[in-house]
């Protein structure tokens, strides 16, 4: 009989889908791995590397999440026109959405648009030339799915309460309705693959305020409101989830062959071509 295990990991909830039971060592395994990625990336705690860094920049040992997380960063700016920025994490301080969860906005800042020239993650090393603060929330949570999978049985899914690896047995999955929770706007099935999901009325505070920022404005984008995204990794998949809240997304998506959904502030649906959409709404039962 399949198992689940539920548990609560870098800010939202986790459910673990195996064959039979985890025994200790392996929800040890998946404990430190979690613990390792979010004492690097963690913008919330004040022992973590990034949150060392946003004081007055530096130099330190990489983590080796730091290269294929930050090349994929890369691409996104590019093909976002740089609304996509690993150095948005003071725009959204800014809005209030900091390590103390203020929730109270002051006027909005952009990211530094110059971060490839005053973020580097060569030869080993992470460094930032001067103070910022690194945000990998456009794809840091699907690249620690696909860590904690790999941990894991071939026929186990991952669910980071929106970010899923399945693998094994297909499955389909429900898109939820950004504006009805007890709706879907169609259903999916996955296999051997990963869906991302990014919603604005998650993470949302304050008047229209959510954590989807454009870097170049330091404002939330007003046009999309949720995105839906299936790819062979759920980094993949979690980074076109976000770069499909702005121009640019489609080609990126279609670049790296991902079928995607997304539902735009007028209600209005657009996916892409040969999309496994199985379209209508339908009631989800909980």
């Amino acid at each position: 009989m399949p198992a689940v295990w539920r548990f609560d990991a870098i800010g939202t909830m986790w459910d673990i889908e195996t064959p039979g039971p985890l025994g200790d060592r392996a929800r040890g395994l998946v404990a430190r791995e979690v613990e390792t990625f979010d004492a690097a990336w963690s913008r919330f705690r004040p022992d973590s590397l990034v949150t060392a860094l946003a004081r007055e920049g530096g130099d330190a040992p990489a983590p080796e999440d730091a290269a294929p997380m930050l090349d994929l960063y890369l691409e996104l700016s590019r093909e976002t026109g740089g609304a996509v920025n690993p150095l948005v994490g003071a725009s959204l301080e800014r809005l209030g959405y900091d390590a103390a969860y203020r929730l109270a906005a002051e006027a909005p800042i952009s990211a530094p648009a110059d971060w490839r020239a005053r973020l580097r993650w060569t030869g080993g090393r992470l460094a930032l030339d001067g103070p910022g603060v690194i945000d990998v929330g456009a794809l840091g949570k699907g690249r620690l799915v696909d860590r904690v999978a790999a941990l894991l049985p071939d026929a186990t899914t991952v669910d980071a309460s929106g970010d899923i690896l399945v693998r094994g047995a297909p499955q389909r999955i429900a898109l939820e309705h950004p504006h009805d929770a007890r709706r879907a706007i169609g259903v999916v099935t996955v296999a051997d693959e990963a869906l991302c999901a990014s919603a604005a009325n998650r993470r949302a505070w304050g008047d229209g305020l959510h954590h989807v920022l454009d870097a170049r404005t330091g404002e939330p984008v007003r046009t999309v409101v949720a995105t839906w995204a299936i790819a062979r990794t759920a980094m993949l998949a979690d980074a076109a989830a976000t770069a499909l809240f702005f121009e640019g997304g489609e080609r990126f998506a279609h670049a790296h062959d991902v079928h995607w959904v997304r539902m735009l502030t007028d209600g209005r649906a657009e996916w892409s071509l040969g999309s496994r959409l199985e379209r209508g709404e339908a009631e989800l039962f909980r």
